[in-house]
């Protein structure tokens, strides 16, 4: 049997002192067909072990319909892992931030009426048990000792910048090695005395999280955990974008520089992202520290693996470094090839809303209490003796489309902080609202989306509010109304391709301005001509010889009725 431990100094492989030389791939957002493949370039930069994350929402959107098959399917990620004789880190939270929606939180569970999320809260806790019982069904048994590759479990995730209920961590250690865990349990947080002190617990290991001065950040980890071996479990080694900003990127050799200050020191490293993938669908999270800015579909993270898998300027700059301190097979992955370009003509098909549209409630009601998980609700009411006025509304979460008798009159954008607008004389007043990404940091974790706070027409509350959900899969296998729409406002647009072979493609959404794309069903994500991003990575599984279908759903003005397929993924300018 073998044995991982923490000793005096250094992680113990079988008595042994063992370094790990980790990186980041996390499951739910590769397309399960690719697993292999960025496993596999992952041991040829010279990686020993890989890490992921557990997205609860993931395997449980709605309470009480666990899934752990297809792209869920831990188990069969962590063989994947082991079949590429890599050992693996599990970080099941259950919060895990990830720029993931939610920070990977049901939303079935932050809706529930006064629950006390992240601390010793008896809800929180009662659901929190039963989600970690199920994760370490399929992670027990893969342990190190019990004949598997598992070496590590994390307990929570950077808890120190949140809180510091320790009872709630001892409840989750306690629920931890009752379920059959034995590896050694670790803790990370940013190396700031605070949360290094607030984040875990004497019985745990601590780690440490950051992407530069590493010589002083080790120094105060260390202050913080005076035996054992140092590890930074997460070395970002790049970053993340949100709409409106710019793509964010990291100099190769400065990231390479850190990576050869952090071995030099003997310590152990989880690359933060080796490889990021992608939000599909919509899964992108959201930051909000006095602006909202929901994060874009690509994960790209500008890591040693692009968001198409192929290795980029810094795995080999990595893969130089680790060389220095460990055995590096000899293999190289080939480079990028350049993907199919082409042009589709779109049939426009009119709006794709009312074929989406769900069981109305009455009322002005939450995403959360309809229990939709999608993005888009649809509310609707009769303007008072048919005229228009001053509209205000208490909160728009997150973008609000208005409309007066199927006219758009504006939009109001939580980004900009936009409350209130004119509208004219008319009926039917209809507001259409996107969620664009639940925020996964700090406070606001858990919030609840749509239309909050009330809505007032020159200071009288509008009511007898009728709320729709709306499914856009639903919209997708139905195209709503005539091909009459023309250019511009919100509708759907078909089309159709061939190809030779499954082949991964970038779609240029920069004509469509703000929407969904899908082919062959498969929702790729949400696009913005806000950029920075401005390509939809489409996974080559999703694809096929043969006939190929694509999906656009616009929700502001499209100008071209043509999707261009284009040869690379163009994510935008970067800072200089």
């Amino acid at each position: 049997m073998t044995r991982f431990a923490i000793g005096e100094n250094d992680f113990l492989l079988d008595g042994a002192p063992f370094r790990i030389l980790a990186g980041a791939l996390h499951y739910f957002r590769i397309h399960p067909d690719h697993w292999a493949d960025r496993i596999r370039k992952a041991r040829l930069m010279g990686l020993n072990t890989i890490e992921t994350y557990v997205a609860w929402n993931a395997h449980e959107p709605h309470h009480g319909q666990w899934d752990a098959t297809g792209w869920n399917d831990l188990g069969a990620f962590l063989d994947a892992v082991a079949a590429e004789e890599m050992y693996a880190i599990v970080r099941p939270g259950p919060y895990i931030c990830a720029e993931w929606h939610n920070g990977g939180l049901p939303v079935w569970l932050t809706n529930t009426p006064g629950i006390g999320l992240r601390r010793s809260e008896p809800q929180y806790v009662a659901a929190v048990t039963e989600y970690l019982q199920r994760v370490y069904e399929i992670v027990a048994p893969r342990q190190i000792d019990q004949g598997g590759n598992v070496i590590l479990v994390q307990i929570e995730n950077e808890y120190g910048a949140y809180g510091s209920d320790t009872a709630y961590l001892e409840e989750l250690v306690r629920v931890t090695e009752s379920a059959g865990i034995t590896v050694p349990l670790t803790t990370v947080d940013q190396p700031m005395p605070d949360m290094l002190r607030n984040g875990s617990l004497p019985t745990l290991h601590r780690t440490g999280s950051f992407g530069s001065k590493a010589t002083e950040r080790l120094a105060t980890l260390r202050e913080h955990q005076p035996t054992g071996p140092l590890m930074c479990s997460e070395f970002w080694d790049g970053w993340f974008d949100w709409w409106g900003s710019v793509h964010h990127t990291t100099d190769a050799a400065a990231s390479a520089a850190e990576l050869e200050d952090l071995l030099a020191a003997g310590a152990s490293v989880n690359i933060y992202m080796f490889h990021g993938g992608t939000n599909f669908g919509t899964t992108n999270g959201a930051n909000d520290k006095g602006r909202y800015d929901p994060i874009v579909t690509s994960y790209d993270y500008d890591a040693p693996l692009d968001e198409a898998g192929h290795p980029t300027e810094k795995f080999h700059a990595f893969r130089e470094v680790i060389a220095r301190y460990a055995e590096v097979p000899a293999e190289v992955p080939a480079a990028a090839a350049l993907a199919p370009a082409f042009d589709v003509d779109l049939t426009r098909a009119g709006d794709w809303v009312p074929a989406g549209l769900g069981e109305p409630a009455p009322g002005l009601v939450s995403f959360d209490d309809l229990a939709h998980v999608g993005a888009i609700v649809q509310y609707r009411t009769t303007l008072p003796d048919g005229r228009g006025g001053r509209l205000t509304i208490g909160q728009v979460r997150d973008l609000a489309w208005v409309r007066v008798d199927g006219v758009e009159v504006g939009r109001l954008s939580r980004t900009l902080h936009e409350t209130t607008l004119h509208l004219p004389d008319g009926d039917v007043l209809e507001i259409t609202v996107e969620d664009q990404g639940r925020v996964n940091y700090d406070i606001r974790l858990g919030e609840p989306k749509g239309l909050i706070g009330g809505v007032q027409l020159d200071g009288a509350e509008l009511t007898d509010w009728t709320t729709h959900p709306v499914h856009l899969e639903r919209a997708v296998e139905v195209a709503a109304g005539a091909s009459t729409a023309g250019i511009g406002g919100r509708e759907i647009m078909r089309g159709s391709f061939d190809l030779d072979a499954q082949s991964g493609l970038f779609l240029d959404t920069a004509e469509f301005g703000k929407g969904f794309a899908f082919v062959n069903g498969f929702f790729l994500g949400r696009f913005w001509s806000a950029g920075p991003q401005r390509t939809l990575y489409v996974p080559g599984p999703v694809t096929r010889a043969g006939s190929n279908d694509i999906v656009i759903l616009t929700l502001d003005a499209a100008s071209a009725a043509t999707a261009r397929f284009v040869p690379s993924a163009l994510l935008g300018p970067t800072e200089e």
